[in-house]
């Protein structure tokens, strides 16, 4: 996984469990000012907004990484797979419902996807800090520091080239005058 793959991937989880768990309190733990309020905070119509529009957002991120990291690393038996395939495992449910949810009409089958949706968050954030955890701590086992680069299975890279063909041509020994005679 890229370095920017990697930065998307963590954004976006970080735009929507933040959302997520800010919504969350306004919604169910926060008591309105007025006992005639529609809302129990101000803003929780916005972070439901924000919630709800960060969520395609982790979704492509995790789309974008699953070829090389998710079923690559599935493909390999290679180690913190626990936390990866729980991750895999929360990821259905918690998308699923959070779009079943908005348009869920019947009282009851909204209730169910709450619960569904709350719930698989909820293991979905334990399942991605673990993950974290474990890949820290084997990098560092590794001796994988910050300053070295680690192994990176991407499809593509996206870089600049290393030097100018042009340059480099012009430098090389058949054009150099010092590397020997010439037959002028």
């Amino acid at each position: 996984m890229s370095r920017a793959q990697l930065l998307l991937v963590h954004l976006a989880n970080l735009a929507v469990c933040g959302t997520g768990l800010v919504y969350a309190w306004m919604r169910y733990l926060v008591e309105p000012a007025d006992e005639w309020a529609v809302v129990n905070h101000p803003w929780q119509p916005h972070m439901q907004h924000l919630h709800v529009l960060a969520a395609p957002l982790l979704v492509f991120a995790l789309g974008l990484i699953w070829s090389a990291h998710v079923l690559g690393k599935l493909e390999n038996g290679r180690k913190n797979r626990v936390a990866g395939i729980g991750l895999t495992a929360f990821f259905l449910p918690m998308a699923v419902s959070g779009y079943l949810l908005q348009v869920a009409v019947d009282p009851g089958w909204r209730r169910a996807w709450i619960w569904v949706h709350v719930v698989s968050s909820l293991l979905w954030v334990a399942a991605f800090v673990v993950h974290q955890v474990r890949a820290l701590a084997t990098k560092n086992r590794n001796g994988l520091g910050e300053d070295s680069q680690s192994p990176v299975v991407t499809p593509f890279r996206i870089s600049a080239p290393s030097s100018d063909p042009v340059e480099e041509s012009a430098d090389s020994p058949e054009n150099d005058a010092s590397a020997g005679p010439t037959s002028d």
